[in-house]
């Protein structure tokens, strides 16, 4: 969090500064990329996209900085619902030239290999429900607080704190029960 320079920082950002967009590009790209890689793939792009529009909306943008980490992820979860229904169309068929064909079944060892890369706190988050997962995160890696995920996601307040609740009981028992600690937390937080 930038705390008491974000108004000075995104009235800057709006003027044109490009430091001081990129200040407020790295306090919140490395969760935003977390919370991204609890999607199937390409957190990256969907990233690229989202910053495409925060940019073009940065002039008619209000509020605090809370306000802004909200609108941000926002943006981001509609990006990447956008993404993944592209994806299910497209993987329905590929195109080569003007030609549809069968989509390619992937390669086991590339799967493996995407596998061992992803960071071990994320693959024990993307194991709990959707729900669960996209709560926890966007509460400890994004730091928003109930109401803005519950008005993010749709869901009530309540049922926001139970989804939470019963994420972190989920990764508790994933973990033996005592591995779900604030440094588990930090850890989420620190994966890039």
């Amino acid at each position: 969090m930038i705390g008491q320079e974000f108004e000075t920082l995104l009235a800057d950002a709006r003027d044109g500064n490009e430091a001081a967009f990129a200040r407020l590009w790295r306090d919140l790209n490395p969760a935003l990329l977390r919370y991204l890689a609890l999607g199937e793939q390409a957190p990256e792009e969907v990233a690229a996209e989202t910053w495409l529009v925060v940019v073009k909306g940065l002039r008619t943008f209000t509020g605090d900085e809370m306000a802004w980490r909200a609108w941000v992820f926002t943006t981001a979860r509609r990006r990447a619902i956008d993404a993944a229904r592209k994806r299910a169309r497209e993987s329905r068929f590929a195109r080569r030239g003007t030609t549809w064909v069968a989509p390619v079944v992937p390669d086991c060892a590339e799967e493996v290999e995407q596998l061992l890369t992803t960071a071990e706190a994320i693959a024990l988050v993307r194991r709990l429900p959707p729900l669960q997962a996209e709560v926890v995160l966007l509460r400890v890696v994004a730091e928003l607080s109930v109401e803005e995920v519950a008005g993010l996601v749709g869901r009530s307040p309540g049922a926001v704190r139970v989804a939470g609740h019963r994420g972190l009981k989920t990764l508790a028992a994933m973990v033996g029960g005592t591995g779900v600690t604030q440094r588990t937390f930090r850890t989420l937080r620190e994966v890039t």
